[in-house]
């Protein structure tokens, strides 16, 4: 072959590979991308969380709802005008603007002034409310006073959040795992006997809704053979087997179903592929070709899956948690919305916007983690 065909062949060998190479992400470009994703996502979480919560203050400080906040709080026969100056002195009738300022902290939060002294007083007997001008609002940590419980929504919230959280974390380490094990042993061998039944129970469970569940549970593990509590309620003084294991179930029953369906779906498309072929005509076992090359890429899905089951344990522990008087968040947005709570009401939608906000931002840079070529893109 003549030298400048070498040449050539070398030059245009060494470009394909150059050019291979340009495609390949290189680690610092790809760093500063994902840092870049991750500053933009908190930039949107950041201003929906502003415009979601303007929407939400502006909602539960609708004229109904404030007239039944001083109907809760004053005697039941009082007049209008009695009502309408009660809620002058607690500072209801300031700007809308003013006070969702003063909620978040960007705002000065004025004290209220006692009618009968002339002298600035606290809203409330039983909360700290500044008695001069003073930033104190969300920003600041004070998430106001809960007129129901008597006491300030941020002693009465995070308690609540931390009984929901150890509930949620029981369901996940029940419902992650039998949900996998589930999906991937229907979708090896699609079409098989053992698909088909482990299908239908994931249809059928993810069909129930957990208050169906919950009362089916209850009626056959409490009533009939007795072997667990139909109350959650002595959960809040210590978590028992006994106690703890219907509200467990409750909420798994449902998200087993669902995850083990995607994961099923997401194993059948895996097995499919033409590396799964070639592995298993290398002489592989099957059990090698699952562990080895298929379950990683079949659980990319089910990872964002799971993320986003998150905003559904939010929905889920409110019916749950009534069902069962299990005292954590639910229960707790239940009993505000109840009692027109304003401020413990607006803390718990805080916390659950912030929730759905954050496992969204997880489940898509843990994506891009999982998944080469979202990196590339």
């Amino acid at each position: 072959m003549h030298p400048s065909a070498d040449l050539t062949a070398n030059s245009a060998g060494n470009g394909k590979a150059g050019f291979s190479n340009w495609l390949q992400p290189q680690p610092d470009r790809q760093g500063t991308a994902m840092l870049s994703f991750v500053i933009r996502r908190l930039g949107t979480m950041a201003l929906t969380m502003l415009c979601l919560t303007m929407i939400v203050f502006f909602l539960i400080n609708l004229e109904p709802n404030l007239k039944k906040l001083a109907i809760s709080q004053t005697e039941m026969h009082t007049s209008a005008e009695q009502l309408e100056s009660w809620l002058v002195n607690h500072g209801y009738r300031q700007n809308f603007f003013v006070r969702y300022g003063q909620w978040l902290g960007v705002v000065p939060k004025q004290p209220v002034t006692d009618p009968a002294t002339g002298k600035p007083t606290q809203r409330f007997s039983f909360c700290n409310d500044p008695l001069e001008p003073k930033f104190s609002g969300i920003l600041e940590g004070d998430f106001g006073c809960s007129t129901k419980f008597k006491t300030s929504v941020a002693s009465k919230l995070f308690p609540a959040l931390a009984a929901t959280g150890i509930l949620m974390l029981c369901v996940l380490l029940v419902m992650v795992p039998i949900s996998l094990l589930i999906g991937i042993l229907a979708g090896m061998r699609e079409g098989s006997r053992t698909d088909r039944t482990l299908s239908v129970a994931s249809i059928a469970s993810t069909a129930t809704p957990e208050y169906v569940s919950g009362v089916i549970f209850t009626v056959i593990f409490a009533s009939w053979l007795g072997w667990l509590n139909g109350s959650a309620a002595s959960a809040s003084q210590g978590i028992t087997f006994y106690n703890f294991t219907l509200p467990v179930m409750t909420l798994a029953i449902y998200g087993i179903g669902y995850i083990a369906r995607m994961t099923r779906a997401s194993m059948v498309e895996v097995m499919t592929q033409q590396y799964i072929r070639t592995a298993r005509l290398k002489g592989l076992s099957f059990g090698s070709v699952v562990v080895k090359h298929a379950l990683r890429n079949a659980l990319i899905a089910p990872f964002t899956v799971i993320m986003l089951q998150f905003p559904w344990l939010l929905t889920g522990v409110v019916i749950v948690e009534v069902m069962f008087r299990y005292q954590g968040f639910g229960y707790t947005l239940v009993e505000a919305a109840g009692n027109n709570d304003i401020d413990l009401l607006l803390g718990c939608s805080l916390v659950s916007v912030f929730i759905v906000l954050i496992t969204q931002l997880i489940s898509d840079v843990g994506y891009a983690f999982l998944n080469p070529r979202i990196r590339v893109q």
